[in-house]
């Protein structure tokens, strides 16, 4: 229930969360790494992506709800909502 609330309120929000983005150099790279490859962030990526959050929500008010305690764990909804492909990286390789 709360994730498909959280998915709704950032797609409401997709088009100025990704006009935002575009000016943090390295955001979309990193957020999108465990979507387009299956690799986990290290504590370090985790970090930078919670600070480029913290920026980015200033902008974008709903997104302080991933620098709560806890909000990091919504960061692959975020991926998802902001991924402009269709399918997964994983699926469309395999229909190949």
């Amino acid at each position: 229930m709360i994730k498909l609330f959280f998915k709704k309120l950032l797609a409401k929000n997709r088009d100025m969360i990704l006009e935002e983005s575009q000016y943090i150099r390295s955001f979309m790279r990193l957020l999108m790494k465990y979507r387009n490859t299956g690799i986990v962030w290290t504590q370090e990526e985790t970090h930078d992506l919670k600070s480029y959050v913290k920026r980015l929500s200033l902008h974008v008010p709903v997104l302080i709800i991933i620098v709560l305690p806890f909000g990091l764990v919504l960061l692959p909804i975020l991926a998802e909502i902001l991924d402009r492909r269709k399918k997964s990286r994983n699926q469309s390789a395999h229909l190949s």
